[in-house]
């Protein structure tokens, strides 16, 4: 069966947090892989990405896709691009961005994550209580950038208002798995000095880094109404979530995706 994570936050909002279990991917990609870029000879099939994307949204809607339900998402590629999702794009007509933003029903936004941060966000009383909803995919690179502050601003334009956004960051890795060197610090202690609150000291030249923690930094600095923090951890879970990182210490040929989906 598909696991659904909900969020509190987001009660009475159609939404969740998906892992990878409940899907029809097999080998090192097995349960719910919902990502194309998993497809090949040492990872999976179309067809299966096709069937786990289609159980995915059957478990959001409780059972069965409704007529007229369609799930939209862009080709992610680490950047701050937030893009207003109206419809269902062709695989080859997907915008290049990393969050989505809806003011109509049925369109059902999704954000492909492996240890970056998916963040999902409504304003419930916005348009007369038709609601506006975003997504955003937000790892290192993005979350500095300011992609939720992108999302943020989009849903404002669509007639949000961002001390009625509330907002919940899902699985994505945790602090005590996901070391960082000098660099990757300093590079973020460069944008002002309360950065290093994000980071614990690790090994000699190594911190860990606190992504859930600085993405809801961003989101509560926005001014938006509450955040919610799920804490799970990708990488310490293998039977429950997919994770780049812990794949890559495996040496694994390929990774699976998990979705985090929300809909009006």
């Amino acid at each position: 069966m598909v696991e659904v994570i909900r969020s509190g936050a987001l009660d009475g909002v159609r939404h969740g947090f998906c892992g990878r279990r409940g899907g029809v991917s097999t080998g090192v990609v097995s349960g719910l892989n919902v990502g194309l870029g998993a497809i090949g000879p040492d990872g999976d099939t179309a067809e299966a990405v096709a069937e786990n994307r289609q159980r995915a949204v059957a478990a959001l809607y409780g059972g069965a896709v409704p007529d007229g339900a369609v799930l939209a998402t862009v080709y992610q590629v680490h950047s701050p691009v937030c893009v207003v999702a109206r419809a269902a794009w062709g695989e080859a007509e997907r915008p290049e961005a990393d969050a989505m933003v809806c003011d109509v029903p049925g369109v059902v936004l999704g954000i492909l994550t492996a240890d970056c941060a998916p963040v999902l966000l409504a304003d419930r009383e916005a348009n007369g209580g038709r609601g506006v909803v975003g997504a955003a995919h937000a790892g290192w690179k993005g979350a500095l950038a300011g992609v939720t502050d992108q999302t943020i601003a989009a849903m404002e334009r669509l007639g949000a208002r961002r001390e009625r956004i509330v907002a919940a960051i899902g699985p994505c890795i945790g602090q005590a798995s996901y070391e960082v060197d000098d660099g990757f610090y300093a590079r973020f202690v460069a944008q002002g000095l309360d950065m290093g609150r994000f980071f614990a000291q690790g090994r000699a030249g190594h911190w860990q880094f606190a992504l859930e923690a600085y993405v809801a930094h961003r989101l509560e600095s926005a001014g938006i109404g509450r955040v919610e923090r799920l804490g799970l951890d990708t990488y310490v879970e293998p039977d429950r979530f997919f994770s780049y990182r812990r794949s890559t210490h495996l040496g694994e040929a390929a990774y699976g995706r998990e979705i985090a989906m929300i809909a009006l």
